[in-house]
């Protein structure tokens, strides 16, 4: 419930920041959005979109998936991108790089990573003990286990 609320705020944050509200379709103000990744904790904000929510304030949100942090603070460093979906790490990067292009960071917006433990087989009464001595292979190399 708690992602849910954290992605909802997010979502009246970006309509409350760049409203114009009753505009044309002609008149809405074009932001181009760059997620890291698709997930489940952003179907507040599909809904949104598909619905046509930011529309009737005024915005036209353009949906790109950057593929990875360092994809989309690229395209927020380049201007490809007005707003990005990712954790803190490739700010981090760049200002140890002393650039002078920073990324402005709201933290805690999901609090959790979109990571999921699949099995091949059904288990029943699952506990994490039950994971010693097994191997997990994570999602993406330098992904969290």
């Amino acid at each position: 419930m708690k992602k849910f609320v954290s992605l909802l705020l997010i979502s009246i944050l970006i309509v409350g920041v760049l409203c114009s509200c009753g505009s044309k379709k002609s008149d809405l103000t074009k932001v181009t959005l760059n997620e890291v990744a698709h997930s489940i904790f952003y179907a507040p904000m599909y809904v949104a979109i598909e619905d046509g929510y930011f529309e009737e304030e005024g915005i036209e949100i353009n949906l790109v998936n950057g593929s990875g942090a360092d994809n989309v603070m690229t395209a927020l460093i380049s201007g490809d991108a007005d707003i990005g979906f990712m954790g803190p790490e490739s700010t981090i990067y760049v200002y140890n790089e002393g650039s002078g292009k920073l990324a402005v960071n709201f933290a805690q917006l999901t609090q959790r990573a979109g990571n999921f433990l699949v099995s091949r087989e059904l288990t029943d009464d699952f506990k994490w003990e039950d994971l010693k001595d097994s191997t997990i292979i994570g999602g993406r190399a330098g992904g969290y286990l």
